[in-house]
């Protein structure tokens, strides 16, 4: 009994980390895992091909995405809840990664196509291919408080030293 209880327990082992091994390209989805699985997520189209890509930086939920085939970085970063507030919007970079090819990096920039108040024609929308990976960089902004935290932090740490060794001197006298 206990044998076959092991064995049920290892098929379904294998089964599982079947899932998660595939390539980058998959038909449908992966059925009942939708929505944020830690640093997976699953936007994917059941009746549609659908990729893998990945999406790091100044966004609000980083990680995986499964996501229909030819989706632009636009609705990548939408699923992805947004850049932060430090995230450097004219500067996003798209690698594409293409096995017996030569790697591909390319700058896109998100300002254009959200501030313009003129329609351009030229606006680059980048398609997004299975294995890309989407970087949107940033910088956290430096705010005064922080400095002023660590210098007051020192000061009351000497002003208790001082207060310490006053009252030892004064009990000593």
């Amino acid at each position: 009994m206990n044998i076959k209880i092991l064995f049920s327990v290892l098929i379904l082992a294998g089964f599982y980390t079947n899932i998660y091994s595939q390539d980058d390209i998959q038909i449908g989805s992966l059925g009942t895992r939708s929505g944020q699985q830690g640093g997976l997520f699953d936007y994917s189209n059941p009746s549609s091909i659908n990729i893998k890509v990945q999406l790091w930086g100044y966004v609000r939920y980083p990680g995986y995405y499964i996501v229909p085939a030819g989706m632009s970085i636009n609705e990548l970063i939408s699923f992805a809840g947004g850049p932060n507030e430090d995230a450097s919007l004219d500067k996003i970079r798209v690698t594409k990664i293409k096995e017996g090819a030569q790697t591909k990096m390319m700058i896109y920039n998100y300002n254009d196509m959200v501030w313009e108040d003129e329609i351009q024609t030229q606006i680059n929308f980048v398609r997004l291919e299975a294995g890309d990976i989407v970087v949107v960089p940033g910088e956290p902004r430096y705010f005064v408080r922080d400095d002023i935290a660590f210098y007051l932090g020192i000061v009351t740490t000497l002003a208790s030293l001082t207060a310490l060794i006053l009252s030892i001197i004064s009990f000593n006298n």
